[in-house]
């Protein structure tokens, strides 16, 4: 039997291959549960609550086949923001306010938008977010004692640096035997997550050779539960609403980037491709599910999925059995886990951290010396330094000012004139002199979006053709590929000064974007239907027909040939668009 959708092609045979990816995978997930959750500032039992429940919620609701959702490194620093100022109770309800969120962005198919956020926005608060989870580790892997936990960076560095004289050998020995054997098991056992070995081996190294002498889950958190924690819906109150709706939008934000990333990161690896609003519901009912159980805020884990696939995930039935399996481990092992040192949590997530900092795209991109430089290394900076709500905000602005600045740059308004010396008489700006132009013909070549970034710097480009009062302007807008309602006001506001002084617009070449906003400003209809042409040289014979000829006649600033033929009483029509510039009178 077949089933459809997510489960599409899906048989008996595929069960076993999900079956031992999602056993993998959910080994993989217990030590990292843990981990995320005392580093974030809440007990360890959390963070498996966390992997049970949204792991599964993930699975079935969401938008990719092969996403394994749960606690990850990113949400470190907010969430330990948010429980140093608010509390874990309100954590929760800070969570289920972002899965409420992320449904709603969802149902109003936002999953797109999101992935128009900036690399170098993304790239700087994830490599902030590793120096803090990095940073946040040198107190247990030297089993300092006496360490108050600050909120920010700053005082975090200068309480190790004031108890760096407490520091513990044998956390040290022990959290460099979990380290070792992370980073040897990959070349002996390739198969066996190196996480869970280290933190095996070097939970028995302490408990043998110097028990009691390291801090542990059991001895810092107390013993772990072995069963899931009672259904409990937190308490809404409107306060309680207003006082967390912005750490919950800023989760739901991260959690929404990051699960996205993680499904494209999959999409890549199988040839699959999910479905962003699903993903995003997915989230949203995870994240809104979890609370209920203890569990704090999740997301796609880049690195589990991409294991779960590597180990030959078939279908969502993998993250569901992984959540299973974490289930199975709290309610048989739960005991033994009381006996992990804090030190040996350290390494792994100290190399979670190194993992995840993309070192490489934070190089290449500083090498670029660009304005992407810039908003990455501010994006770093406040992320290290202040919080990940600043650096996101003020990132984001950054990035949207530059490259309005970028795009303003690119709009280039130019008078032109024929040039004979060119095949076909191409239009070009160096045959505008002080000495060499029409005086009824103003004839002006745009380039560029025409937006708001750049709509003034239009106005005044031309603003000085009105002085000199031609009978004709023609607006060549064949290379404008986007206008917004500014630029096409500024546009109105020249249109209609000039045809206050009898002047004629024409326009020719426009793309179908500007002249459908033209088109709904009534701004067409204001210039007049007629005055559009496809090609510049069908806007010039319109424009000669409109010409004063006696003006034209030995004109010294733009001469014509065959103006003699004028007083041959042919028809004006046929003498004017045979005109053509007489280089040897220009």
């Amino acid at each position: 039997m077949k089933w459809t959708g997510r489960f599409e092609g899906y048989h008996a045979a595929a069960f076993r291959k999900d079956l031992i990816s999602g056993l993998i995978v959910g080994i993989i997930a217990i030590p990292l549960g843990m981990a995320f959750a005392i580093a974030a500032g809440v007990k360890p039992e959390y963070g498996i609550y966390t992997t049970i429940v949204a792991g599964i919620c993930i699975s079935l609701f969401g938008g990719s086949k092969f996403q394994i959702g749960g606690p990850t490194g990113a949400f470190i620093p907010i969430l330990f923001a948010i429980v140093m100022e608010y509390g874990y109770e309100n954590l929760l309800l800070a969570g289920f306010l972002a899965g409420i969120i992320l449904v709603l962005m969802g149902l109003f198919k936002l999953g797109a938008l999101i992935k128009f956020i900036p690399r170098p926005v993304t790239i700087g608060f994830t490599a902030g977010i590793a120096v803090i989870i990095f940073s946040g580790q040198i107190a247990n892997f030297l089993g300092l004692s006496g360490i108050e936990k600050h909120e920010n960076f700053l005082p975090n560095m200068k309480e190790i640096v004031m108890h760096l004289t407490t520091t513990n050998l044998y956390s040290v020995i022990t959290a460099v035997v979990c380290l070792a054997v992370i980073l040897l098991t990959p070349k002996f056992l390739p198969k066996v997550p190196g996480s869970l070995v280290g933190l095996v081996v070097s939970t028995i190294v302490a408990t043998v050779f110097f028990k009691g002498e390291v801090a542990t889950i059991g001895s810092s958190f107390g013993a772990i539960p072995s069963t899931l924690p009672h259904f409990h819906f937190p308490d809404l109150t409107w306060d309680r609403i207003g006082n967390l709706i912005r750490p919950a939008f800023i989760i739901a934000m991260l959690g929404g980037i990051e699960s996205l990333l993680s499904a494209v990161v999959a999409d890549g690896m199988t040839g699959s491709r999910h479905n962003s609003n699903r993903e995003l519901i997915g989230q949203g009912v995870a994240n809104m599910v979890t609370p209920l159980f203890g569990g704090i805020p999740a997301t796609g884990a880049i690195a589990r999925t991409a294991t779960n696939i590597k180990n030959g995930a078939v279908s969502p039935l993998s993250g569901i059995i992984h959540g299973i399996v974490v289930l199975l481990v709290l309610i048989l092992f739960a005991a033994y886990a009381s006996e992990i040192p804090l030190a040996s949590m350290a390494p792994i997530l100290m190399l979670v951290a190194w993992n995840m900092s993309e070192l490489k795209e934070f190089a290449h991109i500083l090498k670029t010396k660009t304005s992407d430089s810039v908003v990455l290394l501010l994006t770093f900076l406040l992320t290290v330094f202040t919080n990940l709500t600043t650096a996101v905000e003020v990132g984001l602005i950054l990035a949207v000012l530059l490259f309005v600045k970028r795009m303003s740059d690119e709009l280039l308004v130019s008078k032109v004139l024929p040039d004979p010396t060119a095949k076909h008489e191409k239009l070009k700006a160096h045959m505008v002199t002080e000495g060499h132009d029409c005086p009824q013909i103003g004839i002006y070549t745009i380039e560029g979006p025409l937006f708001f970034g750049a709509a003034n710097m239009f106005e005044k480009s031309i603003m000085d053709t009105i002085h000199l009062r031609p009978k004709v302007l023609l607006l060549r807008m064949g290379k404008v590929p986007f206008m917004d309602t500014t630029g096409e006001s500024n546009l109105s506001s020249f249109v209609k000064h000039f045809e206050k002084f009898g002047g004629i617009i024409l326009v020719s070449g426009i793309q179908s974007q500007p002249l459908d906003v033209l088109k709904r400003t009534g701004l067409y209809t204001l210039i007049g239907t007629e005055h559009f042409f496809g090609h510049t040289g069908e806007a010039l014979n319109f424009a000669l027909l409109q010409l004063d000829l006696n003006k034209c006649l030995g004109c010294k600033h733009f001469a014509f040939r065959e103006c003699a033929a004028l007083s041959n009483k042919e028809s004006q029509k046929e003498v004017i668009t045979s005109l053509k510039p007489d280089p040897a009178r220009t």
